[in-house]
């Protein structure tokens, strides 16, 4: 698949109809990371916050080891769309990454209560080292976050 073909499918993504995104994320889904460096050149070309959201979490299982996929999630912490902002600190939650603590940190003071909540357990988890925070808030130690990051 030549670049052209890659970008016609990365725009692609921006659509409502979920059907349509997973076919695309199908043809996708073998050019694994390196695909990051085309999903962070369409993120803010793409109006549909559809588009957006399937860029950032198909970037999630990228985001400790490629620098696109943390820089996307970084990106996406500044997204009018709640839900974007919502994989926005999935990505850096999974990073695990201190470098993105000052960029969800200024989502605490955010206007969107789900913004700040997910931004409070993205910290949560980057500061004790444990993307399972992310989704067990509470630390029961009974919910796990898998990520499959040896998947294509």
């Amino acid at each position: 698949m030549d670049e052209t073909q890659i970008r016609a499918l990365v725009a692609a993504l921006e659509t409502a109809k979920v059907s349509e995104e997973e076919w695309t994320w199908e043809k996708l889904k073998p050019l694994g990371p390196s695909v990051l460096q085309f999903f962070l050149e369409y993120y803010a070309k793409m109006k549909k916050w559809q588009g957006r959201v399937s860029l950032v979490f198909h970037s999630i299982k990228y985001a400790r080891d490629y620098d696109e996929a943390f820089q996307l999630g970084i990106n996406a912490t500044k997204d009018k769309a709640t839900v974007v902002r919502y994989r926005a600190c999935m990505v850096l939650a999974y990073s695990l990454k201190k470098e993105a603590l000052p960029y969800v940190r200024a989502l605490l003071s955010h206007a969107d209560k789900k913004t700040v909540e997910n931004a409070k357990a993205a910290i949560d988890a980057i500061e004790h080292r444990n993307h399972n925070y992310f989704i067990d808030r509470q630390h029961s130690g009974k919910m796990f976050w898998t990520v499959d990051s040896n998947a294509a």
